[in-house]
């Protein structure tokens, strides 16, 4: 089937949408295109019938920008009029559920939805239950487990050429939606995407902002600590490059500065020491048009994508999880969590 097009609407017209090309400069971690429009448009696979967004100059702007021929100030009328086989979903979260259902009850096929999931658990659980209902392709624009260093990260480790898995140390933070959210997909992914036991957290917010069971920001990340069913431990503390290291009973793995490059190490020699080795070779490659092709891939095959709505749900609930273990003053909070209603942030 790769000769069928795969009709496209996106909702959301600003930067994921369509506009951070403007501003992100190719880098030797990966390449452009990096928004919805530009990495549809780079797909053979794909053509973007239209786009929404209520603000219409910036829906205007977008379309001209990438040569699609309709905008909509509306995304219902938008998706019932145009049919699309894939609704890309590019803004902020407080409206994703209602989109993701209103997209898989009109018959579209795939979801591309950028982070975060949404804003809450129970938002979280509905937008699983639709897409397991529909059939729905989905991923999360987590973009790190598509690109194609990371993944022969996780290709050494499910080798076993390392040995037994120990921990996982993100040395990361930021906001828990905005920033964190590409943290804990990257734990859960290289812990074999593992369903986990329990989690705790230390997260940098006043806990009075949480009498209502709703933060009025979306908190910061300080400390996290998450116990995986498959026994591995992720671990994330405050860094300043955005790395992640692998610790294993032979040898480690890491990704440098935001995935500029990554270091191997195996146990070797007389003393058995943990010393540098090469690195494979891997292709560079954007990881937005990674996730878009997974999409067309699972919607031809009819199996799971590698983002699928079952590891978004799982990823985003380690998020709350960490924030709500800091509401309990740092108790460990079981997975799936009771407070289902937490929200973040004022969307």
């Amino acid at each position: 089937m790769k000769n069928t097009q795969y009709r496209v609407c996106i909702v959301g017209c600003g930067r994921m949408g369509g506009t951070i090309d403007e501003e992100v400069k190719e880098t030797p971690r990966g390449k452009l295109p990096y928004s919805h429009a530009a990495s549809y448009t780079a797909c053979d696979q794909t053509i973007i019938v239209a786009a929404a967004d209520v603000v219409e100059e910036k829906a205007r702007y977008v379309c001209d920008k990438w040569d699609i021929p309709k905008y909509y100030l509306d995304y219902q009328e938008m998706i019932v009029q145009e049919k699309p086989d894939i609704v890309s979903i590019a803004t902020r979260p407080g409206n994703h559920a209602d989109i993701t259902k209103f997209a898989a009850e009109n018959g579209v096929k795939g979801i591309y939805c950028d982070k975060p999931l949404c804003a809450s658990m129970e938002e979280a659980d509905a937008m699983l239950d639709v897409c397991e209902k529909y059939d729905i392709k989905f991923n999360l624009g987590t973009q790190r487990r598509f690109t194609p260093g990371y993944t022969k990260m996780r290709e050494i480790l499910e080798s076993g050429e390392l040995g037994a898995r120990r921990s996982i140390i993100s040395y990361t933070g930021g906001a828990a939606l905005w920033g964190y959210t590409h943290a804990a997909d990257l734990i859960l992914f290289l812990a074999s995407d593992s369903p986990i036991e329990y989690v705790q957290g230390n997260v940098a917010v006043d806990n009075a902002d949480f009498e209502d069971n709703r933060t009025d920001s979306d908190p910061a990340i300080v400390m996290g600590f998450i116990k995986f069913k498959n026994g591995i431990n992720g671990i994330s503390i405050p860094g300043t490059a955005y790395e992640f290291e692998v610790n294993c009973s032979e040898g480690t793995v890491r990704s440098l500065n935001n995935g500029l490059g990554f270091q191997l190490r195996k146990r070797q020699g007389q003393h058995n020491a943990i010393l540098d080795v090469s690195f494979p070779e891997y292709e560079r490659k954007s990881g937005t048009v990674g996730c878009i092709e997974d999409i067309i891939e699972a919607i031809e095959t009819d199996t799971d994508t590698l983002g699928n709505i079952q590891l978004a749900h799982r990823s985003t609930e380690m998020v709350f999880a960490i924030v709500d273990s800091q509401r309990q003053k740092g108790m460990r909070v079981n997975i799936p969590m009771e407070n289902r209603g937490l929200y973040l942030g004022r969307w």
